[in-house]
């Protein structure tokens, strides 16, 4: 009997060490993943990620405007209605000085598109902001062609009247 003791508790003690071992090495991994996740959150999240090596971004320039002169034209209307004016003015937007200087040689061809476009236009094309959009669109795209290859950022109403 002495020796089923002693072997039952031989098997006890073995039984005992691989759990003990796998116990440890379950803590081991648990501990070495703690420690790569925390390193690969310092890495993505708290490291500065070489703000020495990128240069500011210089501020954006303000933008170049060039007047357009007034244009005063008289509207289409129906036959025995009376007749309806309609005076402008309008600036350009461009990007740059350099721009402003390439389409003030091109100025008087920007005026007379603008007459030409805005004599056919009705009082009833010119009602509401919509009408007001839809006209200074086709301005910038009818400036944006005479110009090319200068663009023009935005044809800007100062004044609008009808009359």
């Amino acid at each position: 009997m002495a020796d089923n003791e002693q072997a039952e508790g031989a098997a006890e003690a073995a039984e005992a060490a691989p759990s003990k071992s796998k116990f440890k090495l379950i803590v081991a991994a648990v501990a070495v993943l703690l420690l790569l996740s925390a390193g690969a959150t310092w890495f993505f999240f708290f490291r500065s990620h070489g703000d020495e090596m990128h240069a500011e971004a210089a501020p954006p320039k303000p933008p170049v405007f060039v007047e357009v002169p007034d244009l005063l034209v008289n509207l289409v209307g129906a036959p025995g209605d009376r007749v309806q004016y309609l005076k402008i003015r309008v600036v350009l937007e461009l990007k740059e000085e350099k721009q402003a200087e390439a389409i003030k040689p091109t100025m008087p061809r920007v005026t007379d598109i603008f007459q030409t476009y805005l004599r056919e236009l009705r009082p009833a094309d010119l009602n509401g902001s919509a009408g007001l959009f839809r006209l200074k669109e086709e301005l910038t795209r009818r400036v944006n062609s005479v110009t090319s290859p200068t663009q023009v950022s935005a044809v800007l109403f100062k004044e609008v009247v009808i009359q």
